[in-house]
């Protein structure tokens, strides 16, 4: 049985090549389905930037004074906070977004904390974790007839489903500027069709013999990749759609175009659109990287943002900021090193106060003051977006999850 599903694994994966160009088939393990009341709801469409490094919370969203201070001067915003002088865009929509500065982990990490940021749950080798787009394909459904339900922008899938079905995998746009790659296949999409069709027959001997959910979970992939060549949508996933002076305003880099076709996906249909951005691990020459860096940043965040409110569809849209950790407090002209007890997170639209702080750090930026755990954190976009936070998921294997992990709450003086 070994050979035979490795044998089609990897049929599969040569059909995702013709089909994306890429390969974006994750770890699989089918569940059953749960029911259950939901939550909040206000938040329809969730966009989570990932910002990669650890982004300090005191050179941006948390300035301090003293030995703390970093190389940029705290400024005024339009609302009753401050922020850097490294992101002044960002200070003149600072009266639509919520701030939390008491964000507080305790891995420090790259890899397995930007893990536990994307999952709420730790990096494990015998388990793979869902993102949230996954849990919500789980409890609300496909979100778009042809189009797939979840997407990443400038990463690869990384297991994004989790322990769900192949068929919750966010599609991956590796590129923003190239959209998908390949998405037409060699004779079109009838032919593709054709050629599963008789792949599909010659393996319904096994099909009968071995009905294993995660065969099931590869017709999901094979369905999936025929609505989506076959979609009259696909022109969301093309930036050459927008006007140069849109472009222009969110910033010509990968994030900024990033943005802004999460912008066109969410608006088209796709729930869940991660973004990231690469580059915050700032050990060494933080005023030179922060002035290299922040432009690009600011600009893109601060477009997203009012490019959202202005089409009347951020009241309804959730945008997520979030970096795996903080950086440290002390500061010796140089650099900071990597710091998860105290760091921030900003959180904009779906139903969330504006202009607001949630939390505090002491006055070094050293300890949270009512601190917001990763968990938390999950399960206040789980409230946000509807679903039910405390009905569990079985895995193959009887393990049970729920959204954020047993002991998350959502900060409910976040919502308005």
């Amino acid at each position: 049985m070994n050979s035979s599903f490795i044998d089609r694994r990897q049929f599969v994966e040569g059909c995702a090549l013709g089909a994306f160009g890429l390969s974006i088939l994750p770890n699989l393990s089918a569940v059953p389905s749960v029911a259950g009341q939901n939550g909040f709801g206000k938040a329809k469409r969730i966009i989570f930037l990932q910002v990669r490094g650890g982004m300090s919370h005191i050179d941006t969203f948390d300035p301090k004074d003293g030995k703390s201070k970093g190389p940029g001067k705290a400024i005024r915003t339009k609302s009753d906070f401050q922020v850097t002088e490294y992101l002044p865009k960002i200070a003149g929509i600072a009266d639509k977004i919520a701030v939390i500065r008491s964000m507080t982990a305790k891995v420090g990490v790259h890899g397995p904390a930007q893990y536990f940021m994307r999952t709420a749950f730790t990096e494990k080798n015998t388990i793979k974790h869902p993102n949230l787009g996954a849990w919500a394909q789980h409890y609300l459904g496909e979100s778009h007839d042809t189009l797939p339900s979840s997407a990443c922008i400038n990463a690869g899938a990384k297991h994004g489903n989790g322990f769900f079905s192949t068929a919750y995998s966010p599609i991956p746009i590796l590129n923003p500027n190239t959209g998908l790659r390949n998405i037409r296949t060699r004779g079109g999409s009838e032919a593709l069709s054709q050629r599963l069709a008789l792949s599909e027959k010659l393996s319904s001997f096994f099909s009968a013999r071995f009905p294993d959910p995660q065969v099931k979970s590869y017709r999901e992939f094979y369905d999936n990749t025929l609505r989506l060549l076959r979609s009259k949508d696909l022109d969301s996933f093309d930036l050459n759609k927008e006007s140069s002076g849109m472009r222009e305003k969110y910033g010509m880099g990968k994030f900024g175009q990033g943005c802004l076709l999460a912008r066109r996906l969410v608006e088209t249909g796709v729930r869940y659109v991660e973004v990231s951005t690469d580059g915050w691990d700032m050990h060494n020459n933080l005023e030179s990287e922060m002035q290299d860096l922040s432009p690009a940043f600011d600009q893109a965040y601060a477009a997203l943002i009012s490019d959202l409110d202005d089409r009347g569809m951020l009241d309804d849209t959730l945008v997520v900021m979030a970096t795996e950790f903080g950086r440290k407090p002390q500061f010796n002209g140089n650099g900071r090193g990597h710091y998860p007890i105290c760091y921030s997170t900003v959180l904009a639209g779906g139903g969330l106060k504006r202009g607001f702080v949630h939390g505090s750090s002491d006055k070094e930026g050293a300890y949270p003051e009512d601190p917001v755990t990763v968990h938390d954190l999950h399960a206040t976009i789980g409230w946000a977006a509807g679903l039910p936070l405390d009905k569990e998921v079985l895995t193959a294997s009887g393990r049970p999850f729920v959204v954020g992990g047993a002991k998350a709450k959502p900060v409910m003086g976040l919502f308005a």
